[in-house]
């Protein structure tokens, strides 16, 4: 079965068309820094592919760009469409063939995912009109989550804002962490199904997973996509007075300083040059105390985790870097797992160094926990999900 996935991100947007058949992509194209200043189109379905600039200054513009390469691409026979969908709420538990009030359900979860479920609707309704008699599917992030027990996903409020109002840890970047989990189950020998370790997804928007058994038992993110780890502008875990104290102290609203949270922090907001990490680590190279202040803070926040589900695991079989960030900065590797020997976790300097983008085993021989990096295929993930759903092999 042939299908074309799209992969919206907080900056990107990205689309493959995979066989299902042998897991192959026959091609793709990707929109870098979609919102910032060079936005770059990288297109894999013609002979030779080729990286341009254009600009997308949202994501509304990136998928009309998209969709106009993909109507002058030769895409061949018939295809099913899947699409990511960051947030599904309680509601959306696997993979949903997508109708009218399947695209409703997605825009009224709009409030937890505001950075998310927008560009993800914005490319459903722009597909359902480009490819009207093709099948559309909307796979979850929030769904490789729904194994959470209550004492993850309950947060310590009054109950009844469980009961009335769903407020709970939904957990995201459930396609990538499926695959990771997946893959480092493969490639430590284990039974499908039977890797229990830790998996970092690491882009500009982060997320760490403790999986048991193949099933995501606790996560990082939240309700929303703003708890948890720092990222490129999210701040990540904080003192939730600090919203009390904005709006007292600089009269700020609500609205306000949840914008100042979601768009204005992490990366961005500590070393004040980008919520790129390439661009960062440029300005850490050259001096900027900013800049190398930014990173040092994210490694310590993902390396608390780490601890964190350490402890929360019976057994781990390995660490699994995944995300852009993940799979291509060894820099920033080093400096998560270069101060973890304490728990049996040692990483090999010339295996990290000479692993950007690949499959790859970067801890050395003397670790007693396996640190591995495989890429992000979200895509053949949503693809994998649109097949089962449909009953194709």
């Amino acid at each position: 079965m042939r299908v074309l996935a799209f992969n919206y991100g907080s900056s990107s947007v990205r689309c493959s068309l995979v066989d299902t058949r042998d897991d192959r992509v026959l091609g793709g194209a990707v929109i870098e820094r979609v919102g910032q200043s060079g936005a770059c189109l990288t297109d894999e379905f013609s002979d030779e592919p080729s990286t341009r600039e254009i600009a997308a200054p949202d994501h509304a513009e990136a998928i009309g760009r998209l969709h106009a390469l993909l109507r002058e691409s030769d895409l061949g026979g018939p295809f099913a469409i899947g699409h990511r969908v960051v947030h599904g709420g309680e509601r959306f538990r696997s993979a949903t063939r997508i109708d009218d009030e399947v695209e409703h359900a997605i825009e009224e979860l709009i409030p937890l995912a505001p950075l998310h479920n927008p560009p993800s609707l914005a490319g459903i309704r722009a597909a359902r009109a480009a490819f009207p008699d093709a099948v559309q599917v909307a796979v979850f992030d929030t769904a490789f989550h729904q194994t959470l027990p209550p004492r993850a996903y309950v947060y310590p409020i009054p109950y009844e804002l469980y009961e009335e109002d769903r407020i709970r840890r939904y957990g995201f970047h459930g396609t990538s962490h499926r695959n990771a989990a997946e893959r480092a189950a493969e490639l430590l020998g284990l039974a499908p199904g039977k890797f229990s370790g830790i998996t970092c997804h690491l882009g500009n928007g982060s997320s760490v997973t403790a999986v048991e058994n193949g099933e995501s038992i606790d996560t990082s993110m939240g309700m929303t996509p703003l708890e948890g780890l720092m990222m490129g502008t999210r701040s990540g875990d904080i003192d939730p007075g600090v919203l009390g104290h904005l709006a007292d102290s600089r009269g700020m609203t609500l609205r306000e300083v949840m914008e100042l949270l979601s768009a204005q922090s992490g990366l961005l907001g500590i070393s004040g040059v980008s919520s790129d990490l390439r661009d960062v680590e440029s300005a850490a190279q050259a001096g900027n105390p900013r800049a190398e202040l930014a990173l040092d803070v994210f490694a310590y926040r993902v390396r608390k985790y780490l601890g964190a589900y350490r402890a929360v695991l019976g057994r781990v079989d390995g660490i699994v870097f995944t995300g852009g960030m993940g799979e291509n900065s060894a820099p920033l590797r080093r400096r998560i797992a270069g101060r973890l020997e304490h728990l049996g976790v040692s990483l090999d300097t010339a295996r990290n160094r000479a692993c950007t983008g690949s499959e790859t085993l970067i801890s050395s021989p003397e670790s007693t926990v396996p640190i591995l990096v495989v890429p992000c295929r979200e895509e053949r993930v949503i693809a994998r999900e649109v097949s089962r759903l449909m009953g194709e092999p």
